[in-house]
C-alpha cells in the first residue's frame, strides 16, 4: 500500500526552522531537515518522524530530494541568499513547492549606520577610529582585513567550534580578538562585550529579533558604539513563522495549532525556585521560551530552555511580536504573583485575542518570614518600600504586626533610621536576607539593634509593636502637641475641618499656613499611605511641624519652607488643599492648587470677618463650588476651685469647596 504520510523538506537553519521542523513532526509528517553543520544537527531535537542532513548539499542532491519531498521550506537566514538561491532553483526545477519563512525585519535608521554590503561597511570603518566589535560570523571575516590596523582594532564574535576558530585565526586575529561563543545574546550581555572590548563601532547584520538584533542595537547605544548595519538582501521575501504555519496546515489537512498564544506568569517564590507550586513548575517545563531577570532563569526547571533576560512588560511583549515562533511562553516573577508583582503590567499591556494568559502564584516572602516567625500572616499589615517611599512609622504606630519589603541593606538602614526617628525606637524588627537561598539570614532586635548588623542581599521584614494604637487619629488634645509661640487651631475645629475635606488613605494635601503642624497630624494620621505637604513660611514654626510631626509618627509630612502661592511651584498635584493661613493671598493660592488639580477638594479656615467675606467670593471669582460653610462656637471648661466655668473660643468658619474641573 502506498504511504500517503505527509513529507516536507525545511532547511532549517534558524530558530524558526527548527520549530517548523518540531511542528510538522509532532503532526505526524514525514520531514528532512536539512542543515549546514554539525552544531545544527546538535541542536535538532531527535524526534522518529525527522531525519536530519548535516552537510552541505550539492544541487543534484537537492534536485533528488525534492523528487521525494514536494514540498520545501526554506528556513535558512535572512543573509544565506545564495542558498536561498539555489534551493528556489532546485523547486523550480523540479516543481516542487518552495515556501520562504522570512523573519520580520525590524531596522530603523535612527542613530545607526546602514551600508548595502560587507565592502561598504569596510570603505565606513576606514575613516573612523577606535576598536571595533564584529558579529556577523567568520564567513565574510576576510574581507575586513583591508582595515587599517585590523589586527589591533577589529574584536570578532563568531561561533564556538573548531573549524569557526581556525578561520578566524587564518585572517590574523588570536588571543582576546576571538570571542567564540553561541548564543543567544541578551542586551545585558552584548552591552558588556562591547565596553570589555572598548567597542566604538559594532557591526552587525539585520537579522531580526529572533536573530537578537534589537538586543545588539540597544546595546550599542547603551555603550556609546556605532552600529554599523548590514541591509538585507533587496529580494529577501516571503511569510512570517505563524503565517508558514497556517498555510501548510491548510495544505496538508493538518489540525491547526491554537491561533492564541499561551502565556504563563509564574510567581518564583523566594529563593532559586524553591517557592515554585507544582503548576508553577509545570508551566515553566513545558513552555518553549522563559523570560525573566537573570537570577530568575537559574532555576532548574528553566535549564536547557531558551530564554530572554528581560522583565519589562513593554519589552516582552516587543520581543515577542517578534518571536512568533514561540507559542508557549512563561514569565517568571519574584515572589508572588499578587504582591507588588509586575503581573499586572503584563496582564494590562497583553493582547487579549493574541495570548491565553494562566497566572500561577508563588511562595511569597510574607508567607515564608511568617511562617519562620510562627506568625499568622492574616493578621499582618503589609506594605513595600522596595523602590518607593513607604510610611513605615505610621503603619507601625497602629498595627501589631507589620511586614516591609525592602531595598537590600541600604532599605533595612532607611527603615530603621525611620523607627527610631518618629518615635518607633522600641519595636521589635526581626529580617530575612535571601529567603530561601542557602545563604539565607534571619536575625532580630530592636531598630537600633538591627540598624548595625551590616545585612545585604534581599531582604524582607517583619515589625512587632504590642503597644500600637489602632484607634482613629481624630481631635488629638491640644495639650499634646508641642507648641512654642505659633498659632494652632484647637481640636474641635482641626476634627471638623479635617472631616470636611473626606480624606482617604492615599490622599495628596497642601497645608497652607501649617503653623505648629497640628492639623498637619491629624491630616497624615489620616492619609496614612498618602503625603502632607505642610508649607509654612516662619523658622520656628517650621522647627515646630518638624518637632510634631516625629512626636505623633508622621514621616509623610513633608515641610515646604515658604510663602504660597510661590512655595507651591515645584510640588506635585494634590487632591486636597486645607488653608489656615494665607497671608493676604488667598485668591492667588487658590488659583495655584487649581491649576495643578482642577478638581481638588479645598477647606478654608477663617476667622475674621473680613477673610470671610473673601471665602463666601472665592466661588464667584475662580473655578469652585461651594459646597458648604459651617461657623464653629466651642467652649471649653476650666477648672475655679470647685466649679468648672466654660470659656469660649474665638468663632471659626470653615468652607468647603470642590474645584469645578478643567
Amino acid at each position: 500500500m502506498m504511504d500517503r504520510t505527509p513529507k516536507v523538506m525545511v532547511f532549517a537553519g534558524t530558530t524558526e526552522g527548527r520549530d517548523i521542523v518540531a511542528f510538522l513532526a509532532a503532526a505526524g509528517v514525514n520531514v528532512r531537515a536539512c542543515v549546514a553543520t554539525d552544531y545544527g544537527r546538535a541542536a535538532m531535537k531527535e524526534h522518529p518522524n525527522v531525519e536530519v542532513s548535516s552537510h552541505p548539499l550539492r544541487s543534484d542532491e537537492m534536485r533528488g530530494l525534492m523528487r521525494e519531498y514536494q514540498v520545501v521550506v526554506d528556513a535558512t537566514h535572512p543573509y544565506a541568499a545564495t542558498i536561498s538561491t539555489h534551493v528556489r532553483q532546485a523547486c523550480e526545477e523540479t516543481k516542487a513547492e518552495y515556501i520562504r519563512l522570512r523573519r520580520p525585519s525590524t531596522l530603523e535608521a535612527d542613530g545607526i549606520v546602514v551600508v548595502d554590503s560587507y565592502e561598504e561597511a569596510v570603505e565606513y570603518l576606514k575613516g573612523t577610529e577606535g576598536n571595533i566589535l564584529l558579529t556577523t560570523g567568520s564567513n565574510k571575516l576576510g574581507i575586513f582585513k583591508t582595515l587599517p590596523g585590523y589586527t589591533d582594532r577589529v574584536y570578532v564574535r563568531a561561533l564556538s567550534t573548531a573549524a569557526v576558530a581556525r578561520a578566524v585565526a587564518e585572517t590574523g586575529l588570536e588571543g582576546p580578538h576571538m570571542i567564540l561563543m553561541q548564543g543567544p545574546y541578551s542586551e545585558d550581555l552584548n552591552y558588556d562585550m562591547l565596553l570589555h572590548v572598548g567597542a566604538k563601532y559594532m557591526v552587525t547584520k539585520d537579522s531580526g529579533v529572533p536573530g537578537g538584533f534589537d538586543e545588539k542595537v540597544r546595546a550599542a547605544k547603551r555603550a556609546g558604539a556605532v552600529s554599523v548595519v548590514i541591509g538585507r538582501p533587496p529580494d529577501d521575501v516571503g511569510m512570517g513563522y505563524r503565517e508558514v504555519v497556517a498555510y501548510l496546515c491548510e495544505k496538508l489537512g493538518l489540525t491547526a495549532p491554537d491561533s492564541k498564544r499561551k502565556l504563563s506568569i509564574v510567581g518564583t517564590g523566594v529563593g532559586p525556585g524553591t517557592g515554585l507550586t507544582a503548576a508553577a513548575a509545570e508551566a515553566v517545563r513545558s513552555a518553549d521560551l522563559v523570560i525573566g531577570a537573570r537570577r530568575m532563569l537559574d532555576i532548574p526547571e528553566a535549564a536547557g530552555k531558551r530564554t530572554l533576560v528581560e522583565y519589562s512588560a513593554d519589552k516582552i511583549f516587543t520581543y515577542l511580536a517578534g518571536h512568533t515562533n514561540h507559542a508557549s511562553v512563561a514569565v517568571l516573577l519574584s515572589g508572588d504573583v499578587g504582591f507588588h508583582s509586575g503581573a499586572k503590567a503584563i496582564i494590562e499591556n497583553r493582547e487579549a485575542e493574541q495570548y491565553d494568559v494562566a497566572v500561577h502564584c508563588g511562595i511569597s516572602s510574607v508567607q515564608y518570614l511568617c511562617a519562620k516567625a510562627g506568625v499568622p500572616w492574616q493578621d499582618v499589615k503589609l506594605i513595600s518600600a522596595h523602590g518607593r517611599v513607604a510610611n513605615i512609622a505610621g503603619e507601625v504606630r497602629r498595627s501589631p504586626a507589620v511586614f516591609v519589603l525592602l531595598d537590600g541593606a541600604d532599605g533595612v538602614a532607611a527603615m530603621c533610621s525611620q523607627l527610631v526617628d518618629y518615635g518607633m525606637g522600641h519595636a521589635e524588627v526581626l529580617v530575612g536576607c535571601d529567603l530561601g537561598y542557602p545563604e539565607e539570614r534571619i536575625v532580630g532586635g530592636t531598630p537600633g539593634e538591627v540598624a548595625t548588623m551590616g545585612l545585604g542581599g534581599l531582604c524582607a521584614a517583619l515589625v512587632f509593636n504590642p503597644s500600637a494604637d489602632a484607634s482613629r487619629p481624630i481631635c488629638i488634645l491640644d495639650s499634646e502637641f508641642v507648641r512654642g509661640d505659633a498659632p494652632m487651631s484647637k481640636s474641635e475645629v482641626r476634627a471638623l475641618s479635617v472631616a470636611k475635606l473626606g480624606l482617604s488613605d492615599d490622599s495628596v494635601i497642601y497645608d497652607v499656613g501649617a503653623g505648629t503642624g497640628s492639623v498637619s497630624v491629624e491630616m497624615a494620621r489620616t492619609a496614612v499611605h498618602g503625603v502632607v505637604y505642610a508649607i509654612e513660611k516662619e523658622g520656628a514654626a517650621v522647627e515646630l511641624i518638624d518637632a510634631n510631626r516625629r512626636k505623633f509618627s508622621c514621616p509623610n509630612i513633608e515641610i515646604v519652607k515658604g510663602s504660597a502661592p510661590d512655595a507651591l511651584v515645584d510640588l506635585p498635584p494634590p487632591t486636597h488643599a486645607f488653608i489656615g493661613g494665607s497671608s493676604g493671598n488667598l485668591g492667588e493660592i487658590v488659583d495655584a492648587i487649581l491649576a495643578k488639580s482642577p478638581k481638588a477638594r479645598i477647606v478654608v479656615n477663617s476667622v475674621t470677618l473680613e477673610t470671610v467675606s473673601e471665602v463666601i467670593n472665592l466661588s464667584r471669582k475662580h473655578a469652585l463650588e461651594q459646597e458648604e460653610v459651617v461657623c464653629i462656637n466651642a467652649a471649653s471648661s476650666r477648672r475655679l476651685g470647685e466649679y468648672n466655668l466654660m470659656v469660649a473660643q474665638n468663632p471659626v468658619y470653615i468652607a468647603a469647596f470642590r474645584g469645578k474641573g478643567a
